[in-house]
């Protein structure tokens, strides 16, 4: 099964109509929250699935394709595709993925900001985890996804959907 989770002002906008005629969900605050609740929903799913022996994977790029799927999934102003999880049952068993040191994404008091050699380790702890599936490091896929502009198909979508 694949599910799509969507950042949902609709309802909103419906609620807010029986007492005003002010409605203005663009912006920063509104796609937080609807993303958030999004991704709550998401993680909450996933770890029901695998609870069921389900396995799942997450798929955070159907927003580059946004437009595309808020027309497949018929997405109403005010929605926006946020991610997708594909669930079925696993035809093999890998090792959990390693995720960083606890030590370096809780911190007390006050944020640690990490030095490069903190992400060296874990590039390298990521290569060891995949071995010959590995076509690029950790750090690499972070310039991939952030070294370049946003989409303009993600910013299309949301200005049609009227969250821009």
């Amino acid at each position: 099964a694949f599910l799509l989770f969507v950042g949902d002002l609709n309802r909103a906008e419906k609620g807010a109509s029986l007492h005003t005629d002010t409605f203005q969900p663009q912006g920063v605050e509104g796609l937080l929250i609807t993303s958030v609740d999004a991704a709550l929903a998401g993680q909450n799913t996933l770890l029901a699935a695998e609870s069921l022996g389900y396995g799942g994977v997450i798929i955070g790029l159907v927003r580059y394709k946004s437009e595309e799927v808020a027309a497949l999934f018929n997405l109403p102003d005010y929605t926006y595709p946020v991610f997708g999880i594909a669930l079925g049952v696993p035809n093999q068993q890998h090792d959990v993925k390693p995720r960083l040191p606890l030590k370096q994404v809780v911190f007390e008091e006050e944020y640690q900001e990490q030095q490069v050699e903190a992400i060296l380790d874990y590039d390298q702890v990521q290569a060891d985890y995949a071995g010959a599936r590995a076509s690029t490091s950790w750090s690499q896929r972070l310039a991939e996804q952030f070294g370049q502009a946003e989409p303009r198909s993600t910013r299309k979508n949301l200005e049609q959907k009227k969250l821009l």
